[in-house]
């Protein structure tokens, strides 16, 4: 990263509840929250930093943000008025999707609808087919119609997505070079998706410009402030933006491609969770990211993570590269409710951060973490150190009044503890079926995994789910409630580049690629250059798509050379059970990823003080623990010394979060001040 005095790195994730913020002073990470402000995000992130440069006298701060700016638009189709621009008789390809349903055997399922209402599709006059070749050129004359349609349309924004536009980009480029003139944001596939599948193609391109003026208004007002009423308010020398496929990227590009941070705060968490799995010793890991809102998971073998092409968010298909991460709706603010038919619901609505659950002193919304307020699980601690306290008494009108419902639901007395109870049981059958569905489901055994924890909410569940799954090791990192943000703070520049090739497998084939991976790599070279990255700070990685022919759909190779054959083969029979080696192999797609290397945080080791020993705890409280009241010891996170041990049952206390451990859990501090839990 490029040097200057007093220069001041910091993380930003912003969540439903709190924003998170994790800085380097002294050479030690400092973190702390404050509450997000859903209506303008930009208000509480400007907030925690003027509190940064008050703290350590910096005026010059380096800023990566996670954000989920671009996530809630799409999922509360709150973006542009957007118009897509297509090869005529292709208007309606977002209508018309793939065959596959959503839900097979339900007759009357609803596909969400199109981001592109059908009065804003518009067909234009050209044709290139599928060797590249134009058999239709795009005239001057249905240009100046689309740009009188357009106009009269009044559109926000535009997104061009031609047939075959990927080996043939130049009729995009007129396009937008006379659509120009409207002055909206143009997005092209030819820049933002230069690959085959005309239907994700066009879906990706539809979501980047439906997201664009919005994101761009956004990281304008982080920027430079316009529109943020803070006082004493300083312009953001460098912003930066985490993106979904785990690195970060320049606001300017995030501006012109927010389709790449859709899934841009539970990025972040992986990053930070593979960080600490590697100091930790533990290469193969499930990580549980819960927090106000939702339930992040994802699987990491041998210290990575699968990236995918074929997300779907909000019902719409992303083909840009993403971690594969799997999201429910359960969070610390998940609703509890008695339905129609008399059942204990939690979830997928939420509390968020205004008004919140009923301890926030806002509401009196019975939710998960009111559960855990009934029944002890915070020692009447409060939140963020004692700064937000738990207003407990409303929690316990708010689960009584749930308890009540469910009495009539079921013709027996219910009490709060037993409401209570039963929805921290239905948090975590929720939470486990989309355990089981990144694991299980995938041929992977959790009993094999540890399960690391984080978000506020995670490290209270996260034993029994381990339970619940078999799974032997908790590993509950220290600030498990920032650790999103830790992993947007150390996560690398990534830019990811791919052409579609369609080539039959052979070596003239792997020359000729070559040539498409040497053009890529210069490109990236040159962006990472501009961002101030010398090459011995840059990294490329190579890779191909991959698929026997007459298959729909390919795999991801890592090698790009020599037994490139052999490879497919071995990584085809691991994901399938089977190998085709005596059938031809085409090739689809070449891919590049390249690393802008970020200077890495040093890791922070605690001295040895009590190894093997039993510490004594803080003090005791009474607790509910499976159904029992039981006496918990109580330590306060900070003052555990490395390679101790605790008493169980306990609750873990910090400033970002809290750790249950219920009795028969043997837990160690490690060097790094991590809990080690043996489940």
């Amino acid at each position: 990263m490029r040097a200057g005095a007093r220069r001041v790195r910091v993380g930003i994730d912003t969540g439903g509840t709190f924003t998170d913020f994790v800085y380097e002073r002294n050479g030690e990470l400092e973190v702390f929250k404050v509450p997000s402000t859903p209506s303008d995000p930009a208000l509480a992130i400007q907030e925690g930093l003027e509190r940064i440069r008050q703290a350590s006298g910096s005026v010059d701060i380096d800023v990566v943000h996670g954000t989920t700016v671009g996530t809630n638009a799409l999922l509360q189709r709150k973006g542009a008025r957007t118009a897509l621009v297509t090869t005529s008789g292709f208007e309606d390809v977002l209508a018309i999707g793939r065959q596959a349903r959503p839900e097979l055997y339900n007759l009357n399922v609803i596909k969400p609808p199109p981001l592109v209402v059908s009065e804003l599709r518009f067909g234009v006059a050209e044709r290139v087919v599928a060797s590249g070749e134009v058999i239709q050129n795009l005239d001057d004359d249905a240009i100046d119609r689309l740009l009188e349609s357009l106009q009269a349309a009044s559109v926000d924004s535009i997104a061009i997505c031609l047939l075959f536009s990927f080996l043939y980009p130049e009729h995009e480029e007129r396009l937008a070079q006379k659509l120009s003139q409207l002055k909206v944001p143009i997005s092209l596939s030819s820049r933002i998706l230069p690959e085959y599948r005309e239907y994700e193609r066009t879906s990706t391109v539809a979501i980047n410009a439906y997201l664009q003026p919005l994101m761009g208004r956004y990281l304008n007002s982080l920027a430079k402030g316009s529109g943020v009423d803070v006082a004493g308010y300083r312009p953001i020398s460098n912003l930066r933006v985490m993106q979904s496929s785990g690195g970060s990227i320049s606001a300017e590009v995030a501006a012109l491609e927010p389709v790449r941070t859709i899934l841009s705060g539970p990025a972040g968490g992986i990053i930070g969770a593979l960080r600490v799995a590697r100091s930790s010793g533990f290469p193969d890991l499930i990580t549980f990211d819960m927090g106000g809102t939702s339930t992040d998971v994802a699987l990491c073998v041998d210290g990575g993570i699968r990236t995918t092409n074929e997300a779907e968010v909000a019902g719409l298909p992303v083909a840009v590269s993403v971690l594969d991460i799997h999201t429910v709706g359960a969070g610390g603010g998940s609703i509890a409710r008695v339905d129609e038919g008399g059942s204990l619901r939690v979830g997928p609505e939420s509390a968020g951060a205004d008004p919140g659950p009923a301890c926030y002193g806002k509401s009196d919304i019975p939710t998960v973490t009111d559960a855990h307020v009934v029944l002890g699980h915070f020692a009447g601690a409060g939140l963020l150190g004692g700064e937000f306290p738990l207003d407990e008494q409303r929690s316990l009108v708010a689960l009584k009044r749930l308890a009540a419902e469910m009495s009539i639901a079921s013709g027996k007395r219910t009490t709060a503890i037993v409401a209570a109870e039963g929805v921290l049981a239905v948090a975590n059958a929720n939470m486990e079926r989309a355990l089981r569905h990144i694991s299980v489901e995938r041929g992977h055994d959790p009993r094999q995994f540890a399960l690391l924890p984080f978000g506020g909410a995670g490290g209270l569940h996260a034993v029994d789910l381990a339970r619940s799954l078999g799974i032997p090791t908790v590993i509950a990192p220290a600030s498990p409630g920032a650790l999103s943000a830790v992993g947007v703070l150390v996560a690398d520049i990534i830019r990811d580049q791919s052409r579609t090739v369609m080539l039959k497998y052979g070596t003239q084939s792997l020359a000729k690629l070559s040539e498409v991976f040497d053009g890529m790599e210069r490109t990236a070279r040159t962006d990472l250059g501009q961002e101030g990255f010398r090459p011995s700070s840059q990294k490329h990685e190579r890779s191909l798509a991959l698929r026997y022919r007459g298959q729909s759909f390919e795999l991801e190779i890592a090698k790009t050379t020599g037994d490139v054959a052999g490879s497919f083969h071995r990584v085809h029979r691991q994901r399938y059970g089977y190998a085709q080696e005596g059938s031809e192999i085409e090739i689809v797609s070449a891919r590049v990823r390249s690393f802008g290397l970020m200077e890495k945080l040093r890791e922070k080791k605690l001295r040895p003080k009590a190894p093997g020993r039993v510490v004594k705890p803080q003090s005791f409280t009474a607790a509910h623990f499976g159904g029992k009241r039981v006496r918990t010891a109580v330590y306060q996170r900070a003052e555990l010394p490395s390679l101790a041990r605790l008493r169980t049952p306990a609750i873990v206390i910090e400033y970002s979060a809290t750790t249950l451990i219920p009795e028969g859990s043997e837990t160690q501090v490690d060097r790094y001040g991590n809990l080690i839990i043996r489940v």
